[in-house]
């Protein structure tokens, strides 16, 4: 499928996910590289050097993966807010 316009390129990307996707059997082990390199990032975190013991590395992850989840939470409260705060432009201000 050959593209030129932008939108079709997008389309034609999106079609592509859902067929591999669709073609997948095992989701999990599919993204189980990328879920464990993303979590690793929080063990490197709080102990760059590696000199903690692995029972106190991995308390002290947890609490970073809290912290980073909570920090993403409150980004996104914050910007529904925002959003739901700017009046739409085809419907009149909420009193």
């Amino acid at each position: 499928m050959a593209a030129t316009r932008p939108e079709d390129r997008s389309l034609i990307a999106r079609i592509a996910a859902h067929a591999s996707w669709a073609n997948t059997p095992d989701r999990a082990a599919r993204t189980a590289r990328g879920r464990a390199t993303f979590l690793d990032r929080f063990d490197r975190q709080v102990d760059p050097d590696g000199t903690l013991p692995p029972a106190e590395r991995a308390r002290r992850a947890e609490n970073a993966r809290r912290s980073y989840f909570s920090a993403l939470a409150l980004r996104s409260a914050q910007a529904r807010r925002r959003s739901r705060a700017k009046p739409k432009p085809d419907t009149p201000p909420r009193p």
